[in-house]
């Protein structure tokens, strides 16, 4: 006789002495020193050239290293590795305790301490570098995403000692490029070697939840493909009365180019190498999670009565879940209005941010995107795309039944209602990496960024509740997995 029951014996430690732990950390500790990292205008190195001279970053992650090195946790080393013209990496590194895991292996958390640009558009009494709490909820840039990531790792370790659990040996990882797609995280690996090991559970904290009321495991991540289009009509401005009607106007020749690759009316992406197939299993899910939750899964701040091109909540989860996107994150070569002169202008670029469903090899999206906007342009303009970077999607493996198990009692243990899953269109290209090259790990992908946050835009904000519950829950399966 066969049955889902899983073949281990639960996690052994006092629950409440764990959760107590963990809300004494939150409130006395970790949250004193997020407000100092918000403070701290470290964004990502793909929006700021000069970081290594500005020398935000090292403050960032001497402020994680400091922090961690108090932490009462056996046995654990840190260092902040460093490489030439490269951001910087904090390893924490905890041997197995409490007798778990006589083979050795390996649970890795992962978290970044790199921020996305302030953005302009912030409330009243708001700002991306000053810290406020207000209504439980702590404001500004990069505390949801992702800073308390390393603070909420080290806890959950931290707690399954201090209430007399187990847990095996467990690597902290935090990066500083997450935000520019990773970059600098492969050579770190490689630097490293077998210091990580071959980790057999995953931990990372810089996803969402599509509610407050429970633990959200994500199950898929889209890619990501950045790129420039630029657009050169003319080798300097122009009077636009001398020029309107014969020189083509270099946004109309960007516009005409866009609609190659994107349907101007639906916003559905026209390239096959951009398209993947959903799994039946996944389809079911969000289908189920749209029926479930409705258009909570599409509260955005919509403008007056603007809405999705797509029909009903399960199409737009699909949408933004298993389908590309385009989004133009900028421009350059138009003057505000304010400063406008009567001029037709040389040139016109677009930064393009396609989301690419999992599956999706991106550079073959590379390709195919260059051959569509470089191949005979209109009115033979001069065409240029630039790759900034293109990351690939993950799709989850199947979850084993000890964490399927595990990941109902912590979600009961720390919110009171069994987990559920949901797909997320963001990216985190480090999941891509390790999901190629362990593909036996398992993964908890979970995180705080839920209804209202606003990650990467104006007024983001950390839900401290559900932050801290988070904390519990991870705990809970780390000791799990020392159990399995």
């Amino acid at each position: 006789m066969t049955n889902d029951v899983p073949t281990y014996d639960a996690p052994r430690f006092d629950a409440p002495a764990l959760a107590e732990h963990v809300a004494t950390t939150w409130e006395q500790s970790i949250l004193p020193t997020l407000v100092e990292y918000i403070r701290i205008p470290n964004v990502s190195e793909a929006y700021d050239a000069d970081w290594a001279e500005a020398g935000h970053m090292d403050r960032a992650i001497e402020l994680a290293r400091a922090w961690c090195a108090a932490r009462r946790i056996a046995g654990m080393t840190l260092s902040v590795e460093t490489l030439p013209g490269r951001t910087p990496v904090l390893v924490c590194d905890i041997p197995a305790f409490g007798g778990a895991d006589p083979d050795g292996r390996t649970v890795l958390l992962y978290g970044h301490l790199d921020k996305q640009p302030p953005m302009h558009g912030w409330r009243d009494g708001l700002g991306p570098w000053e810290p406020v709490v207000e209504d439980g909820r702590l404001y500004g840039r990069g505390g949801a995403d992702d800073g308390y990531a390393t603070f909420a790792s080290l806890t959950a370790i931290e707690a399954i000692q201090a209430a007399g659990g187990r847990h095996a040996r467990c690597v902290v990882l935090a990066e500083c490029s997450e935000e520019s797609g990773s970059p600098d995280l492969p050579a770190h690996l490689e630097a490293l070697g077998d210091r990580i090991g071959r980790p057999s559970l995953v931990v990372c904290l810089d996803s969402g939840c599509a509610t407050y009321d429970r633990l959200w495991v994500t199950t898929s991540l889209r890619g990501n493909l950045i790129a420039d289009l630029r657009v050169d009509v003319l080798t300097e401005g122009v009077h636009s009365g001398d020029a309107g009607g014969v020189v083509p106007s270099s946004f109309r020749v960007l516009r005409r180019l866009l609609d190659r690759v994107e349907d101007p009316d639906t916003g559905r992406i026209l390239l096959p190498e951009m398209q993947a197939a959903v799994p039946a299993e996944r389809e079911a899910a969000l289908a189920a999670t749209a029926d479930e939750l409705g258009t909570e899964l599409t509260a955005f701040p919509w403008a007056g009565t603007t809405h999705s091109p797509w029909d009903g909540p399960a199409a737009d989860y699909l949408a933004r879940t298993w389908q590309a996107s385009l989004a133009l994150t900028g421009m350059d070569g138009i003057p505000p209005g304010s400063q406008a002169g009567n001029v037709l202008r040389p040139f016109t670029t677009a930064t393009m941010s396609f989301r690419l469903p999992p599956g999706v090899d991106p550079d073959a999206a590379s390709a195919a995107l260059t051959e569509a906007l470089q191949t005979d342009p209109p009115q033979d303009a001069q065409v240029t795309l630039t790759v900034h970077s293109a990351e690939a999607g993950w799709d989850a493996p199947p979850t084993a039944p000890w964490l399927a198990t595990a990941l109902d009692a912590a979600s009961e243990a720390a919110f009171g209602r069994a987990s559920s899953t949901m797909g997320e269109g963001g990216t985190i290209p480090f999941m891509a990496m390790l999901g190629h090259q362990f593909p036996d790990a398992q993964f908890l992908i979970t995180g705080v960024l839920g209804p209202g946050t606003n990650a990467h835009g104006p007024n983001e904000y950390l839900h401290l509740e559900t932050a801290q519950r988070v904390t519990v829950a991870v705990a809970h399966v780390v000791a799990s997995h020392a159990a399995s």
